[in-house]
C-alpha cells in the first residue's frame, strides 16, 4: 500500500504581506502529478487546508483545483480539518464529495467512518481525525478537558471500529500537537492553559499516524510522523527542506517513509550587520540574496533613514527589517522607571529617542524638542 501524506497547506496565507497563492497553486498541480507518477493508493491531508476559517475565493479555487485533479486521476483523498479551518465550511458538501472519492472528516461523529482501500494483503482502514478542541468535544467523547484525553478517546473509538471490522492495518490522519515535535514561529499555538499536547503513545496499535500541525517534517517514532508544510511560512523555517511523505505500508503493517521535496518558492535568507557593511557585501558573498526573500537585522546604533529602500535596491525581495543595536536595547524596566520619575517633558522625549535608537538626543535634537514643546504650549494658551 502506497500513501501520500501531506498537511498544512494554509491556502491563502501570505509571508509578511507577500502573496503565496501562486506558489500554492504550483504545489497542488505538482501534488496531483506526483500522486499519479508514484502510483499512490490515496492522498492524506492532515488539516490546516486553509489559513483562516473564512478563506478567500482564490484559496477555495486552489483547493477545488487540487481535488478535481485527484478525482480525475482516480486517486482517493482523505482530508481533515485543522485548527485554522472552519470545520463547518470545510465539511460542506462532504456527502457529494464522497461520491467523487474525496472523503472529508471534520466531525467527531465521523471518527469511526474509515475509507477502506485494498492491496494484495487485504484492506487498510484510513481514519480521519480532525483537530479536536477539548472544550468543544470533551462532552461528546466523555473525557476530561485536555488534548491528550480527547485524542485517547478518539483513537480508542477508532481501534474499536477497526476490531469490529476485522481490519489489522489502520492509518489515522490527525491534526494534533504530539509531545516531542519541534515547532516553528508560523504555527498557531493550540495549547491553552492545562490542555497541552499529547504523547505519541496515543497512537499505539495504529499502523501509521499521519500528523499535521507542525510545519517541519519530522518522525516521532517508527509509525508516527509529521509531513510538514509544503511551503515555508516564516523565516524560522528557512533551513527546512519542504516535502511530502510517501508512505509504504507492507502486509504486516510496517511502514517505510520517503520524503519527496516539493517545488519551493523563493529561498528564505536572514542576514544581520550594519547597513553599510551589508550593502558593501551585496556584490560579494551575499550576491545570492538578490532572488531570495530576505530578513535583515541591522545592528547600527542609530536607526538609518530609508534603510528598507536602500536594501531593496540590492535585494528587491527584502520583506522584514529589524533593529538589534550593538550593545542591546535599553532595558524596558529601566525605561519605565525613568519615564515614571521624570517631570520634564524634554527628558521624557529624550528617553523615547534613546529607546528608538539607543542614543541620547544631541544639542540640535534637544533644541528641536524645545521648539516643538514651546509651540504646543503656545497653542494650548491660545485655545
Amino acid at each position: 500500500m502506497r500513501l501520500l501524506h501531506t498537511s498544512d497547506w494554509h491556502l491563502g496565507r501570505t509571508l509578511h504581506g507577500e502573496p503565496l497563492l501562486d506558489y500554492q497553486r504550483a504545489f497542488v498541480q505538482w501534488l496531483v502529478a506526483t500522486a499519479v507518477d508514484r502510483g499512490v493508493d490515496a492522498v492524506l491531508v492532515a488539516g490546516d487546508v486553509y489559513d483562516r476559517a473564512v478563506p478567500t475565493t482564490d484559496a477555495v479555487a486552489v483547493l477545488d483545483e487540487a481535488l478535481v485533479g485527484l478525482h480525475r486521476a482516480r486517486v482517493p483523498v482523505l482530508l481533515t480539518s485543522g485548527n485554522h479551518d472552519s470545520a463547518i465550511r470545510l465539511g460542506f458538501g462532504s456527502e457529494l464529495h464522497r461520491a467523487a472519492g474525496v472523503h472529508v472528516r471534520t466531525r467527531v461523529a465521523e471518527l469511526d467512518e474509515p475509507v477502506l482501500v485494498h492491496d494484495a494483503a487485504g484492506p487498510v482502514a484510513l481514519y480521519g481525525l480532525p483537530y479536536l478542541l477539548p472544550d468543544a468535544v470533551m462532552a461528546e467523547l466523555g473525557t476530561e478537558r485536555s488534548h491528550a484525553a480527547v485524542l485517547h478517546a478518539a483513537v480508542a473509538r477508532i481501534r474499536a471500529d477497526a476490531a469490529r471490522r476485522g481490519v489489522d492495518r489502520t492509518v489515522v490522519v490527525a491534526h494534533a500537537f504530539v509531545t516531542g515535535g519541534a515547532a516553528c514561529e508560523s504555527e498557531r499555538d493550540i495549547r491553552v492553559g492545562g490542555i497541552g499536547d499529547a504523547p505519541r503513545s496515543v497512537f499505539d496499535g495504529v499502523s501509521y499516524a499521519a500528523l499535521g500541525h507542525l510545519h517541519g517534517a519530522q518522525r516521532l517514532g517508527a509509525h508516527v510522523a509529521y509531513s510538514g508544510s509544503p511551503l515555508a511560512f516564516s523565516f524560522s523555517e528557512r533551513h527546512q527542506v519542504k516535502s511530502v511523505s510517501v508512505v509504504e505500508l507492507d502486509g504486516a503493517g510496517h511502514v517505510d517513509i520517503e520524503l519527496v521535496d516539493t517545488p519551493h518558492a523563493r529561498p528564505l535568507q536572514q542576514v544581520h550587520g550594519k547597513l553599510d557593511d551589508l550593502l558593501e557585501r551585496a556584490g560579494g558573498d551575499l550576491r545570492g540574496l538578490a532572488d531570495a526573500w530576505v530578513k535583515v537585522i541591522l545592528t547600527d546604533a542609530n536607526r538609518v533613514p530609508a534603510a528598507m529602500d536602500r536594501l531593496r535596491q540590492v535585494w528587491p525581495h527584502t520583506l522584514v527589517l529589524e533593529y538589534q543595536p550593538e550593545g542591546g536595547l535599553v532595558d524596558a524596566a529601566t525605561d519605565l522607571a525613568r519615564v515614571t520619575g521624570a517631570t520634564d517633558p524634554i527628558e521624557i522625549c529624550a528617553a523615547f529617542v534613546e529607546w528608538v535608537d539607543s542614543t541620547r538626543p544631541d544639542a540640535t535634537q534637544r533644541d528641536a524638542l524645545h521648539a516643538v514643546l514651546e509651540a504646543v504650549r503656545a497653542e494650548e494658551l491660545s485655545a
